[in-house]
């Protein structure tokens, strides 16, 4: 695999992991570590407003519609997984670019 775990090539696109920072001040998406991007949130972790703010910061950073982001797995935890359809290939060179130059 290439890259850090936080994200691997799948058929229809992008497989993601995030931690997520509910009530984090300002939304953003960001480098984490190996495992996993960083989200903080500004929404707090009620009624799905945490989960829906991060399928929207997802869709925005990964330049696609909301109806491209999925979250597979995790919808009451921190750490979630997603599904993000399109091109594998440039959303991994997004997911990439958010990482910046590995050493």
């Amino acid at each position: 695999m290439s890259g850090p775990a936080a994200w691997r090539a799948v058929d229809d696109g992008l497989a993601i992991a995030v931690r997520v920072t509910p009530r984090g001040g300002r939304d953003a998406l960001a480098a984490g570590t190996a495992e996993h991007f960083a989200a903080r949130l500004a929404a707090a972790p009620v009624d799905g407003a945490a989960n829906a703010g991060l399928v929207v910061l997802v869709a925005k950073t990964f330049g696609v519609p909301k109806r491209a982001v999925t979250i597979i797995s995790g919808d009451t935890a921190r750490l979630k997984r997603l599904h993000i359809a399109g091109d594998a290939t440039v959303l991994a060179e997004i997911a990439s670019a958010l990482y910046g130059p590995r050493a």
